[in-house]
C-alpha cells in the first residue's frame, strides 16, 4: 500500500487527536453537529492561515483540490461553504484555546528537555509585553469600532524569552488601553518584564516593585524627576548614564519608590535612548543586553497574514477562532 504524508498532515501530528477529542467533550463544540466534526474545522481554519486564504472559496476550494488525499489528515471530504459558515458562526472558540494551551505546554516542555541556554547571564526569566491592532473592516465587523471609519481589535501578548514562546494573550476591542489590560497579569517574582512606553503609568510600577516583578521600558520625554544618585558608567561602552531617580507625582503623594534610569547609545540610530528600569542588582552590560536583545525580536507581535473574510469571521466569537488558530 503506498502511503502519502504530507508537510500539512506532519503539522497536524502536534495537535493529537484524542487530546483534541477531549477538548471537543469538555467544551461540547459539536452539540446539534449533523456531520461536520470540529476537527474538520480545525483542519479547514488551520489551512486558511498557512495557505493565505482569503474567501471561503479559496479555503474550500484548495481542500477539495487534494480531495483525495484529505484521508491522511483524519478529513472524509471538503466542506461546503455553507457547512464551514455555519461551524464557524455557530460553534465557540473556547474549543481553541484549550488546544493553545495544549500545545503550549508541550512546546514548554520540548524546550525544558532540551536544555534551553540563555544568552546572558543572569537567572531571572525574561518577558515581553506588546500590543497589535489588527484592522477591520468595519462595513463588515460593525462591533469592532475603534475609529469613525475604521474598525480594529487589539491582541495582547506577552512573549517568554524560553524558547519565544508566548504565555499570556488576550484579545480585546481596538478602543482598550494596554495598560488596563497589563495590569491584570500576574507576574512571578523575580521575572523582568520588557515593555515600549505604552505601558508608563508610575502606580503601576509602584506596584511591579512591591510585586518584586523587574521591569525595563522607554522613558516618556515628559517625565518629571529628580536625580537622588549617579552611579558609575563601564567605560568604552554604549551607556552614557545610570542613575538613581524618583518621579516628583510620585513624592508628592507620599510614595517612596526610586528607579534607575540608563541612558544607552544606539550607533545605528546614531540617538541616545533613556530606559527606566528598577532591578539594581542588574548590571549595565545585562540591562544593554536585554534593550538590544528585545529589540531585535521576531516579529510576534506582528499578524500581516491573518484571514479575516466576512463570510467566517464576521462576529466577535469566530473571530477569536480564527485568532487562536493563527497562534498555534
Amino acid at each position: 500500500m503506498k502511503k502519502f504524508c504530507s508537510i500539512f498532515s506532519q503539522l497536524l501530528q502536534l495537535f493529537p487527536r484524542l487530546e483534541f477529542e477531549q477538548a471537543v467533550k469538555e467544551h461540547r463544540s459539536e452539540r446539534g453537529a449533523k456531520g461536520f466534526t470540529s476537527w474538520g474545522q480545525f483542519v479547514a481554519m488551520l489551512f486558511c492561515q498557512l495557505g493565505g486564504a482569503h474567501t471561503l472559496r479559496e479555503i474550500c476550494g484548495g481542500l477539495a483540490s487534494c480531495e483525495g488525499k484529505l484521508k491522511h489528515l483524519g478529513v472524509s471530504e471538503a466542506p461546503k461553504r455553507s457547512t464551514l459558515a455555519y461551524a464557524n458562526q455557530n460553534r465557540g472558540w473556547e474549543l481553541y484555546q484549550t488546544v493553545f494551551g495544549q500545545l503550549l505546554e508541550k512546546c514548554q516542555s520540548t524546550v525544558a528537555e532540551s536544555g534551553w541556554k540563555k544568552k546572558f547571564r543572569f537567572k531571572n526569566k525574561l518577558t515581553s509585553l506588546d500590543s497589535s491592532t489588527i484592522d477591520l473592516c468595519l462595513s463588515l465587523f460593525d462591533w469592532a469600532k475603534f475609529r469613525r471609519t475604521k474598525g480594529a481589535v487589539k491582541l495582547h501578548l506577552l512573549l517568554d524569552h524560553d524558547g519565544y514562546l508566548p504565555s499570556y494573550a488576550v484579545i480585546t476591542d481596538g478602543k482598550k488601553s494596554d495598560i488596563k489590560v497589563a495590569r491584570t497579569m500576574k507576574l512571578a517574582p523575580g521575572t523582568v518584564l520588557v515593555m515600549d512606553r505604552g505601558y508608563n503609568d508610575y502606580d503601576w510600577f509602584g506596584e511591579l516593585t512591591d510585586e518584586g516583578v523587574f521591569f525595563v521600558t522607554r522613558m516618556k520625554d515628559n517625565a518629571s524627576y529628580g536625580v537622588a544618585e549617579k552611579r558609575q558608567v563601564p567605560e568604552n561602552g554604549n551607556v552614557r548614564s545610570d542613575e538613581v531617580i524618583f518621579f516628583f507625582s510620585m513624592a508628592e503623594a507620599g510614595k517612596e519608590y526610586f528607579f534607575r534610569r540608563v541612558e544607552v547609545w544606539d550607533e545605528e540610530k546614531q540617538t541616545t535612548f533613556a530606559f527606566p528600569p528598577v532591578q539594581n542588582s542588574l548590571e549595565s552590560p545585562g540591562l544593554v543586553y536585554i534593550i538590544g536583545h528585545t529589540a531585535t525580536l521576531p516579529p510576534l507581535f506582528e499578524f500581516p497574514t491573518f484571514s479575516f473574510a466576512f463570510f467566517f469571521c464576521r462576529f466577535n466569537e469566530k473571530l477569536r477562532v480564527s485568532i487562536r488558530a493563527k497562534i498555534a
